[in-house]
């Protein structure tokens, strides 16, 4: 049996872990690449997802050789798409299992951050309409907006910079992170933490592997694996 080491603190990443809007940004990625004959496969999607936004468009825009550059891509989508992903983020879904988990560990004073490479104005149409559950974070550190996480993920910087900004500044060995995306998954390793994987079911197996835990939705963990206070109802 595998064996975990006990944690005192947890951050979540948002798109894909939170919240449900990973989809979002593959449509309209799919639609731009769309537009210039190419395919963005499955594949080559998961292993943008979890980076900053200039970094994952860079990544696409080689692989599929679109060409335009990163500030032509992003102009489309703003020009283009911006409007109804707007309306998009505003009516976004918490993930399964997101609420219970969370509402749980802040009642049994365990604290929690966010780490996310989403931008500001993006941030905050997503997390709009979640003002309850967001409000249980001691603190979210939002990559692009940040000059102390001087490179996005899959390098640590951003869960490095989180768990220093926990009022007792845990060491990187008792955060737990949640994660969806390989580089999310990557960027946590590198950060000496301890992460729990709940990918898309699409992503490549081999893209998981870094992992500490996976599990196919967060409505299947059980927080005393990580010496965290069980659920009522699996004590």
């Amino acid at each position: 049996m595998t064996s975990y080491k006990p944690v005192t603190h947890v951050i979540f990443d948002l798109d894909g872990t939170l919240l449900d809007t990973e989809d979002i940004f593959t449509q309209i990625y799919q639609s731009i690449a769309e537009r210039f004959g190419k395919n963005l496969t499955w594949k080559l999607r998961a292993q943008s997802m979890g980076r900053p936004a200039n970094e994952a468009i860079a990544f696409m825009i080689h692989e599929l050789q679109l060409p335009i550059t990163v500030q032509e891509f992003q102009d489309i989508a703003r020009n283009d798409f911006f409007d109804k992903a707007q309306e998009s983020f505003l009516t976004c879904k918490a993930k399964p299992g997101v609420e219970k988990l969370v509402k749980h560990l802040s009642e049994n004073k365990i604290p929690l951050a966010i780490a996310t490479s989403s931008k500001k104005e993006t941030y905050d149409l997503k997390t709009k309409n979640h003002q309850e559950l967001f409000d249980l974070f001691h603190h979210s550190v939002l990559a692009p907006n940040e000059a102390e996480v001087k490179r996005g993920k899959p390098a640590p910087d951003v869960f490095l910079v989180c768990a220093r900004r926990f009022e007792d500044k845990p060491s990187p060995e008792k955060v737990l992170v949640f994660e969806d995306s390989p580089s999310g998954v990557l960027a946590a390793v590198a950060a000496g933490m301890q992460v729990v994987m709940v990918p898309d079911p699409r992503v490549d197996a081999k893209l998981c592997k870094n992992a500490t835990l996976i599990l196919n939705s967060l409505e299947k963990f059980q927080p005393e694996l990580f010496g965290l206070p069980a659920f009522a109802d699996h004590q």
